[in-house]
């Protein structure tokens, strides 16, 4: 699977379709960015992704990583964003669900 590279100038919409595309194919998708301007732009498509990802009925979770990225000889330090979907109840089944007893006393 591809890395999908956010720049500071990418268009979020562009971003965000990529993402849910690729989420919707392969369960999975890697997202990389390297600066500040570059993370918002990803963190902005990232929410777009789990809107339009969320009208199909598919939820996700997102876990930020750090990663070494070398460009021209350089190391950098980038942020990867890994999205997957997750299994989550429905409505009616979540006012179902009990919590689990709590020992009192503690």
């Amino acid at each position: 699977m591809n890395m999908i590279k956010v720049s500071a100038t990418s268009r979020t919409a562009a971003v965000a379709g990529a993402i849910a595309g690729i989420v919707r194919e392969h369960h999975r998708a890697e997202i990389q960015a390297i600066g500040a301007g570059a993370v918002n732009q990803a963190v902005k498509a990232l929410i777009l992704a789990t809107g339009y990802l969320r009208l199909d009925g598919i939820h996700v979770s997102c876990v930020p990583e750090f990663a070494d990225v070398t460009i021209e000889d350089k190391v950098r330090t980038a942020i990867k964003l890994v999205v997957e979907p997750v299994n989550s109840p429905s409505v009616s089944e979540a006012a179902t669900l009990k919590p689990a007893a709590v020992e009192e006393g503690g």
